[in-house]
């Protein structure tokens, strides 16, 4: 029998055109606005998100390609959750070219270099957050739904044994990464409003999960910080 009569079912693996969209895409923003390409910092952004996001899609294609797909749809999504989401590519178009203007071609902010480095230290932790919290949570899918038809159960171990909401964490590390990385005081003005966002969906995410999800109200009671330890 030939031996492609009865393929193997298809394995999501890393979406090489999506990372090639989002570079270029991102880098038309900051390019255009910024009035030109001699800029290390949006270089060095661009290379980390597209890179970050291979590496990421690639352990996901061969350990748990479940959640892979499951990170590709939307389906299910909460109305109200479906609103955060939508406003906050938004201001992401809108924060990009804002930081453009200030850092390169307007120059109206001095940020130390060694802060600059530090921001891009910031951006390729959160990917390793990211990776620890895919690691111990096969059930984190870009939108917040119960996922009853993949045995969704609360979890408890990795960083969620320091906060409730890692990936969430791992953004707030990024927004404040970038604008630090590309030299923007302005665009670093603009984190309070998308820590807000994220703390909203957090709080929003919680009161589903807690309704909805058997074991997630004791976990709860056992975590108590939500994006920083410590803090809050």
């Amino acid at each position: 029998m030939n031996e492609n009569s009865n393929p193997r079912p298809h394995t999501p693996g890393p979406n090489l055109r999506r990372a090639a969209f989002t570079f270029t895409g991102l880098g038309i923003l900051l390019f255009l606005a910024a009035g030109t390409m001699r800029w290390a910092g949006a270089w060095v952004l661009l290379f980390e998100i597209t890179i970050g996001g291979l590496i990421t899609e690639a352990w996901l294609a061969k350990h748990d390609p479940g959640l892979l797909a499951e990170r590709r749809t939307s389906r299910g999504q909460a109305g109200w959750d479906r609103i955060i989401t939508t406003i906050m590519p938004l201001l992401w178009l809108t924060w990009l070219p804002l930081m453009a203007l200030d850092a390169a071609r307007y120059q109206t902010s001095l940020v130390p270099g060694w802060l600059q480095c530090a921001g891009a230290v910031m951006i390729a932790a959160s990917f390793y957050i990211v990776y620890r919290t895919y690691r111990e949570n096969s059930y984190a899918a870009p939108v917040v739904k119960i996922q009853r038809e993949r045995g969704h159960a609360a979890v408890t171990t990795g960083p969620y044994a320091y906060v409730r909401h890692p990936i969430y964490a791992s953004g707030l590390l990024t927004y404040v990464g970038a604008p630090l990385l590309l030299g923007s005081w302005y665009g670093l003005a603009i984190v309070p409003v998308m820590a807000a966002l994220l703390g909203l969906r957090a709080l929003m995410e919680e009161r589903m999960l807690t309704a909805e999800l058997d074991g997630y109200a004791e976990y709860l009671a056992r975590v108590r910080y939500r994006l920083v330890p410590m803090v809050w």
